[in-house]
């Protein structure tokens, strides 16, 4: 009994540590989104632990570590709007994320575009906590070069910037094509994979058999 429990457990970590990502389904999307929010505020968390409103840690030449409250959007976008601006990135980080959340259950086929989708999510969320906690978002991350300064930005802007750029390159990379019939010739045209398929339904193989009555 303990063998065969034994060889259960193993056979089903074989098949977790053997799936791909194009087999996830919306729990799995669902769950990394997760996991990113989670990250995220554990390390908004710390930086509101060690560093004041203003500080600045030198970390590199081109790099601190700041803490700065932004109520605008991802790098400082409508920070210095008049306040209304807050209800306003709720209400369209609410939206987006239920969005998001239908898009990944509809094309789970699509796997760049849900890995894309699933970085927006988490990044979304996280900046929403922020909002709806603190009143505005919480960054620390602080690039320069030459006396010019990057917006200040945190872990979750970054997931929704790769998420933007992952969705870009999933555009222009088009539509997923259909895989060619395989009685097609390899590196034959669409339209010769057409007529191949074409041919095998108006002349069936001999071989086939009729269906049973």
């Amino acid at each position: 009994m303990e063998r065969a429990i034994l060889k259960d457990r193993t056979l089903n970590d074989r098949k977790l540590k053997g799936r791909k990502l194009s087999d996830w389904t919306l729990r799995d999307w669902l769950g990394t989104a997760f996991a990113l929010v989670v990250i995220d505020q554990i390390v908004k968390v710390i930086v509101l632990q060690f560093l004041h409103k203003g500080e600045v840690i030198t970390v590199t030449p081109f790099f601190n570590l700041v803490l700065v409250y932004n109520p605008g959007a991802a790098f400082s976008f409508l920070a210095d709007a008049s306040g209304w601006q807050r209800e306003f990135f709720v209400t369209v980080a609410l939206a987006a994320s239920a969005w998001i959340v239908w898009m990944l259950r509809s094309h789970p086929e699509r796997t760049l575009f849900c890995v894309a989708l699933t970085l927006v999510l988490g990044g979304a969320i996280g900046n929403l906590i922020d909002r709806l906690w603190l009143g505005a978002v919480v960054d620390f991350l602080d690039f320069h070069v030459l006396g010019y300064h990057w917006p200040a930005f945190n872990v979750a802007d970054s997931a929704i910037s790769c998420g933007a750029v992952l969705l870009i390159w999933d555009a222009l990379r088009g539509e997923p094509q259909p895989q060619a019939a395989a009685s097609a010739p390899t590196g034959s045209s669409p339209i010769q994979a057409n007529q191949a398929n074409q041919a095998n339904q108006a002349n069936p193989s001999p071989d086939a058999q009729p269906p049973k009555l």
